[in-house]
């Protein structure tokens, strides 16, 4: 496995997932076009989606971390980076799926509550792109494979 494609890949897997679900809240807000922020509509949206939000952040931190904390130090670079890319595909649909939830809500409901979340957790995403300090930081690496993914 040739580091440089492997930090390329995760690179584009993480821009077409932003790209996605940016292309997706534009369209439902020029779909809806009008922002309600009545909180006694008594849709049960209005409680789901924070509720979801907050279950996709602090899940997909802790599984994320679960994850990277379970690989061995003395296994293979090909080995450790493979475990690390599955940690971030659950990490980034963790925080994709309450999104795209939050945005159905406002698509329903017209309430900017679940855009606002939905939002948000956007730009959460947007910093999570993955990157050689990410690799080193998060993955228990020797000090020949901190160089080797350095120089990558």
């Amino acid at each position: 496995m040739e580091l440089k494609n492997f930090i390329k890949s995760l690179s584009i897997m993480h821009l077409f997932l932003l790209i996605g679900l940016s292309i997706f809240t534009i369209w439902v807000i020029f779909q809806i076009n009008t922002f309600n922020t009545d909180s006694n509509a008594g849709s049960v949206f209005l409680y789901a989606v924070p509720i979801f939000a907050m279950i996709g952040y602090f899940g997909s931190q802790w599984i994320f971390k679960k994850m990277t904390s379970k690989i061995q130090l003395n296994t293979r670079l090909e080995d450790k980076l493979k475990k690390y890319q599955s940690a971030l595909h659950i990490k980034y649909a963790l925080i994709e799926m309450p999104a795209f939830i939050g945005l159905f809500a406002y698509y329903n409901t017209g309430n900017a509550l679940p855009l606002v979340i939905s939002i948000c957790l956007l730009a959460y995403l947007a910093v999570q792109r993955p990157n050689k300090d990410h690799i080193i930081k998060n993955v228990p690496l020797t000090a020949e494979e901190q160089s080797q993914i350095q120089q990558a």
